[in-house]
Formats: C-alpha cells, structure tokens, sequence
C-alpha cells in the first residue's frame, strides 16, 4: 500500500507560528556586534588597500606582469653603450654569444617524456640534473616563462641543439658584456647581471631579460649604458596556443660613454704593482692616480682583481676580489697625513717653520698611572733637530708628536704647544677626510674622525695625550679611504681646491651627439685660508724627493721633479704595515698625483717607492714628454 504524505493545512502553519510567538527571545551579547563590526571594518579597509595598492601604487607593475601573462615576449637584447677611456680606446666589448632557454611549457605533459628530455638537456649543456633541477625550482615563473641555462655555448652545442630540436630546448642570439684585460679595469668599469625580482619590483620598466649594471661605471651609468631591448608579444589563450603576434619594437644600443682613464697608463700601473705585490708575496694593493687641476681620474684599481664574466667564482674569496678599495677602504694613513697636521699647525699658530724641534729617536711623558715608568712614543729613527721641511722630507714622528699634542717644558727643552684632538679634527674636517669626494662609482664610503666623545662612549675610557700622539702620525683610530687621502693631497698640489674626482668625460650615442657632459666641480677652495702656507708643505715634500735624507729620495732622477709624502701604517697590533706612497708632479705645474698602497708590506714605505717611481716615469716618457 503506497504510504502518503501528510497534509498541511493552513491551521497547522497559524498554529506553528503562534507557538513561535510564545517563545521567549534571548538577546546577542553586545561584544558580538562589536566584534562583528569591527571585523568587517578590518576586512573592509584591507580590500580598500589592495585595491589602492593593486590600481594606483603598483598599477604599472602589475600591468606589465599581466601583459606578460598573456603573451610570451621573445626578446632581441639590445648592446650596451661601450664604455671608451680618453684616447678613444674601448674598456669594454659587447661580444656576440649564443644563449640556451629553457621553456617549460614546451615540455611534453608525461613525466617519463619530461625526464628524458632534461636528461638530454643536461647532457648537451653539460650541466648536472640535480643543478638543471635546481635551476627550474629557484626560478620565479611569474614573470617569465623561460630560463637561461647557459651564458655561451660552444659550436658543437650549438650543433646539437638546431639539429636535434628537443622540446623546451632554444638557442638565442645576444650581446655578452667582456672587458679587456680581464682584471685591469673590473673596479673601475665594473660588472652586469640578468634582472632579478628585486630590480623588477624596484622598476615596472624592465623585463627579466633586461641585462643591467651592478658594479662600478656598469651600475653608475646603467640607465644611459642600457639600451632597450627589442619585443615581440607573441600571444596565447589560457591553454598556451599562439593566437598571433603584436608590439614589435627594435632593439635600441645603449649611449656610450668617454671616460678620463688613460687605459695604455693604468695597464701599466696594474700591472707594475702587481708585479711587486708577487715579487714580495704579497696580494693586496690600491692604485689611483687624478689629474690635480680638474678632478679627471687617470687610473683606478685595486688588486686582486676579477674577471666580469666569472664574478660567481669570487664571491666568497677570502682577499674580497669584488671590494673596491680604492673607494671604499678605510685605512689608517700613517704618515701620509703629516702635511694636514702641518698646515694647520702653521694656520694655528702652533708654531712656524724655522722652529727645530729635537729628535732622539722617541718622546716620553709621564704616566699619571704608574709614576717613574714613563710612556714612550718612538719615532722610526733619531733624526737630530729638525724643522718643518726637515721633519716633513725625513717623516719624523717626534716633531709631530710634538706638534700635534703638545710636550711640557722638560730638562734642557723648553715646552711645545700642541694643536690638540679638537684642532686636529677641524682641519681633518676642512680637507675632506671625513666626506665622500663624489666620485661617479657606486659604494664609497666616507673616513672617519675618532673623538674623546667617541672614545668614551665606546670603550668607556678617557682621551689621553698618548691618542692625540697616535693620530697626528697617521696611527690610532683614523681612518680614510685612498681616495680622501689622495685628493686631499691634490688640494695641496694645486693650491687648495678640492675637485670632485671623476671618471667619466661625456656621454654620447651612436651618432656622436653628446647626451651629457662633465664639466669640473669645486667641492671648496680653501686657498685663500691656506694658500700661503701650502708652499711650505710643498717645499717639505720636494725635499722628501729631492734631499739624501727624504724618504722618497729613489725619485731624485726622475726627468722631471716631483713631490711626495710616503707613510707606514702599523695595523693589527703592530704585526703588520700598510706602505703608502702619495706624490705629484711636476711639482711646479702638477698634472698628475698618484698613491700605491701595498697592504702587509715587508719593509713599510719602501716597498711602495719603486712602484710610484716607475709610474711616474712611465708617464712622463708616454705622456708628458711627447707634448714638448
């Protein structure tokens, strides 16, 4: 018997809902609509500020990652502007080179197929699976849908890979950035490297194919160095069919840039210095040289160096081949900084140039913590009664000691009057020691000028005479990069003026037309200050070249004459030296000053000397003397 449903009438439903009003109702808890409220608030202003962010803020960026979604961008990269030192002569090369890609999507669907085909892959390239793995799970597919697998292929893989037409597997033409020689110039002229997902969040403008600078004049100049690159859009639905091809665009070079470098000069500079660094087994040095004048960078390296194309091979070497020295090294200067102290002992007042002071060969002053065991502060030879072109051309440390803390009247001496930390920092400050010079390269770093303040905050103790003593020789806490130390001793060169240091001349493109120019840049002139004084520190430093007993007397036959300071630097605890040499010549006319610093020299100063003695009659012979 077939079972039937019940009826419902309309009394049932009026009777249901009367029972429903006789219910009692139990009000929400108030905090529930607050937490209501307050989460749809929450939620609400998150949407808003996706939107905002999504449509305005990154609106560029997310179009262009979108663009990209619909279509696979082939991509003709564009040369680079070369880079060319003052001759005309290039410091880079962009060198034609066949690129392999990997296309995912072009790979077939069954596993087994797909493994076989890497396999292949790997073998051809060979690279390893677990690195070709590797390689496919590190890659961010979301804004690019192809892989680079190799930087340049040889013919034989070339063969291979037109011939066997393996699925996913393609082989594209582009540009290779190269210098010549490797190493010489890889500071100065720096490095290049595919974009990354950083640079393309930092810049909507560039594809991830887009090749950019990430060192040295490469990384300076990259939004003029780069060209654009050509694309093709070649668009697909959402199951990856070719639906046809728009947007094409040509590849665009780069502009060029001219630089001051004398490349025929830093060549033999480099390689001058890395000479001597073998000859003493050594491993580290800094070589600069400026024209004094106008700021013009002749030459700019640092050893060891690093070849451009194989920077992954120096990332973690122990010497750090990638740090720019010459730039961004903080050195003591030793006595390389005995001309500031100098001049402003003249400008103070301190004491002037016939005053002699007497060395015997150290100094000693009283230790307030252990009566009758005084401190003392040796100087690197005795050098009798000096003044000051004496204790310039010798580098007494007495005679600076003296004059740069002060001595109480002894047995048989009278007292010295010392410039003190406080006046000592105010001259470091007026040339510069403690600024960057604005040198065109990335990544300089600025000196540093240590403080009683400083001090006591650090290591909790006082200043004492004993520090005063230290830096006014260059030692201690005082720290500058070569580059402050040389242009600081241009400035004494060419009268005061400090020039910011630069590297390139113009920028220029394909068909001549200059784009940008340099023009020369006067940081501040502190001749009207000091200029009178100056010729005082000039004669010292002639004096060091010229007189038997200068420190840099190995210059004497140089055809021309020059001037120089040299300095020793004692670090780690005096296990070790730093030799500098700083110079210029012609002393009357300076057109060009140099520094050599051979880190963990052997024999100090003397080890720099040959080096700056060679150079500068290189560059007399090559340069100076074939304009008479």
């Amino acid at each position: 018997m077939r079972k039937t449903e019940p009826e419902i009438n309309l009394e049932d439903i009026l009777t249901d809902r009367f029972q429903e009003d006789d219910l009692l109702e139990v009000p929400l808890h108030e905090g529930v609509f607050r937490f209501f409220s307050a989460s749809v608030i929450v939620i609400a202003g998150f949407a808003a500020f996706q939107i905002l962010n999504v449509g305005v803020v990154k609106y560029d960026f997310y179009k262009a990652r979108a663009s990209a979604n619909m279509s696979f961008m082939e991509v003709s990269r564009a040369p680079r502007g070369v880079i060319f030192d003052r001759f005309g002569k290039p410091l880079t090369e962009n060198i034609p080179a066949l690129v392999a890609y990997l296309v995912p999507h072009e790979l077939p669907a069954a596993l087994d197929e797909r493994s076989q085909v890497l396999r292949r892959i790997s073998e051809i390239l060979n690279v390893s699976e677990a690195e070709l793995t590797e390689k496919i799970k590190a890659k961010n597919w979301d804004f690019s849908e192809k892989l680079e697998l190799s930087g340049n292929l040889n013919y034989e893989q070339i063969a291979v890979i037109q011939s066997a037409k393996i699925p996913g597997l393609s082989a594209e033409s582009v540009f290779k950035r190269d210098s010549q020689p490797t190493g010489v110039f890889s500071h100065l002229v720096g490095f290049t490297g595919l974009v990354d997902v950083n640079d393309l969040e930092t810049n909507p403008a560039l594809f991830i194919d887009d090749e950019i600078g990430r060192a040295g004049l490469e990384a300076y100049y990259d939004d003029y160095l780069r060209g654009e690159n050509g694309r093709e859009a070649v668009l697909r639905n959402a199951e990856g069919e070719v639906k046809g091809k728009t947007g094409i665009s040509l590849a665009k070079p780069g502009r060029n840039l001219a630089t001051f470098v004398d490349k025929e000069f830093q060549e033999y500079f480099y390689n001058r210095l890395s000479d001597a660094l073998q000859n003493l087994g050594r491993e580290i040095g800094v070589g600069v040289a400026l024209n004094p004048q106008n700021g013009e960078v002749l030459a700019l390296f640092n050893i060891p160096s690093f070849g451009v194309n194989d920077v992954s091979d120096v990332l973690t070497g122990s010497n750090k081949p990638l740090f720019n020295r010459a730039v961004s090294g903080l050195y003591n200067p030793g006595s390389t900084i005995k001309p500031l102290v100098a001049i402003a002992a003249l400008a103070e007042g301190i004491i002037d140039k016939e005053k002699q002071i007497y060395s015997a060969g150290f100094i000693e002053i009283p230790n307030p913590y252990v009566p009758g065991s005084p401190s003392r502060f040796l100087d690197w030879r005795a050098h009798g009664w000096v003044d000051l072109r004496a204790a310039l051309a010798r580098s007494s440390n007495v005679y600076f000691y003296e004059v740069g803390g002060g001595l109480p009247a002894q047995a048989g001496f009278e007292g010295q009057i010392g410039l003190g930390i406080e006046r000592l920092r105010t001259w470091w400050h007026k040339f510069n020691l403690d600024e960057k010079t604005l040198i065109d390269l990335p990544g300089e770093k600025a000196g540093f000028l240590p403080s009683p303040a400083w001090k006591e905050e650090k290591f909790g103790e006082p200043w004492r005479i004993g520090d005063t003593y230290n830096v006014a020789i260059g030692q201690g806490d005082l720290l500058v990069t070569p580059l402050e130390l040389l242009n600081y001793i241009a400035s004494v060169a060419n009268g005061g003026k400090f020039y910011a240091p630069r590297v390139v001349k113009n920028v220029f493109d394909g068909a001549g037309e200059e784009i940008l120019k340099s023009e020369p840049k006067v940081l501040k002139d502190l001749g009207p200050e000091v200029g009178s004084i100056l010729k005082e520190i000039q004669d010292g430093m002639i004096d060091a070249v010229e007189e038997p007993y200068g420190t840099a007397y190995l210059l004497s036959d140089l055809p021309f004459k020059a001037a120089a300071k040299t300095g020793t630097a004692q670090i780690q605890n005096n296990e070790k030296v730093n030799a500098f040499f700083v110079g210029y010549a012609p002393a009357e006319n300076p057109e060009i000053a140099i520094l050599v610093l051979v880190e963990n020299a052997r024999e100090g100063s003397l080890n720099a000397v040959p080096v700056a003695k060679d150079v500068l009659l290189w560059y007399y012979e090559n340069r100076i003397k074939t304009r008479q």
